[in-house]
């Protein structure tokens, strides 16, 4: 079998092209004509950061990080995203050739592939994982949208490079980085960068709470814990989550990886945002303007908004970075 099938199709999106089409369009339409002052794409938004829950999820908050993407220049696309069906130490490549969607193929650049997976010392994702995985195939469709609208046949998409970043240190993720940098220079290449951002709730094992809005200071509630008297939990939630996007904007991965270290928060995709970290900070140390590279953040929600103990919620964020 050479070609990833859609696995998710059917279950986390529609399946039947029409439909899909009319979904992704509706959350398209959403989003406002113009963001941060720029009409869409933003020009020279090659980097985004986008979330991968099942589209009635986190669907419209994805929309906005796909409408900043500028896919113009693009003959290829990046795509890195976390394990959630294996332990995965370090990075792994996919073995296909190509992955399916409702609308139709993309093509993966093998020739790229094995060239970053041999600079970064990178295995191979077991097929099984790959097509388990949703972390990557939830952007294809968006992807696809998009490509759709920025040229003019099929023929002309882009490939992709599928990469799935497991557990690394923050030196780790530095050198993967580096090894990014090259490509991340180069205009022909764009990046999504697949997360969520906070998973609450003791499913999760992460329930902290902060009865006087001070993130420094977190207490864990449990399933049987009262209905907190202080701030209701969503507002933790969201204090937890500005802090990481805080980091995020700043440009620094080592402010990154910090704040998770300290807080915990529960971000999944937090190994492929501290690479793309290390790589934008690399590219703006080379361009002597520390301003450059950095992500904006454009969207930010939850699934719900936690009130008890007993609940849960995940956050989903959009951002991009003009390169």
């Amino acid at each position: 079998m050479d070609t990833r099938p859609a696995s998710k199709a059917g279950s986390w999106y529609e399946k039947t092209p029409a439909k899909l089409m009319k979904t992704l369009d509706n959350y398209l339409a959403d989003v406002p004509e113009t963001v941060d002052g720029s009409s869409l794409p933003i020009p020279g938004a090659r980097v985004i950061i986008a979330p991968h829950a099942g589209y009635a999820y986190s669907g419209p908050n994805a929309a906005w990080a796909y409408s900043c993407l500028d896919l113009s220049k693009a003959k290829r696309v990046f795509i890195l995203g976390p394990s959630h069906t294996y332990g995965l130490s370090g990075c792994a490549v996919t073995t296909f050739s190509k992955w399916a969607t409702p609308f139709g193929d993309f093509t993966v650049d093998r020739d790229v592939l094995e060239r970053v997976k041999e600079a970064g010392g990178m295995g191979d994702v077991p097929p099984e994982n790959d097509v388990a995985e949703h972390s990557l195939e939830m952007h294809l469709p968006y992807l696809y949208k998009r490509c759709q609208q920025t040229f003019e046949s099929p023929e002309d998409f882009p490939t992709i490079v599928p990469i799935i970043v497991g557990s690394l240190s923050r030196s780790r993720e530095k050198d993967v980085g580096r090894v990014l940098l090259s490509y991340l220079k180069d205009e022909e290449n764009a990046f999504i960068i697949s997360s969520d951002f906070c998973h609450w709730g003791t499913r999760f094992g992460y329930a902290v709470y902060s009865p006087n809005g001070d993130i420094q200071r977190l207490t864990t509630l449990h399933d049987y814990s009262p209905k907190p008297s202080g701030p209701p939990i969503y507002e933790t939630i969201r204090l937890l989550d500005e802090a990481a996007m805080d980091a995020v904007k700043s440009g620094s991965h080592d402010a990154f990886v910090e704040n998770l270290r300290h807080t915990g928060n529960t971000v999944c995709g937090r190994h492929p945002i501290g690479v793309a970290m290390a790589a934008l900070e690399l590219y703006a140390k080379e361009l002597n303007e520390e301003d450059k590279s950095r992500f904006k953040i454009v969207k930010y929600d939850r699934s719900s908004e936690v009130v008890w103990p007993d609940d849960s919620s995940v956050s989903y964020v959009s951002a991009y970075a003009v390169l």
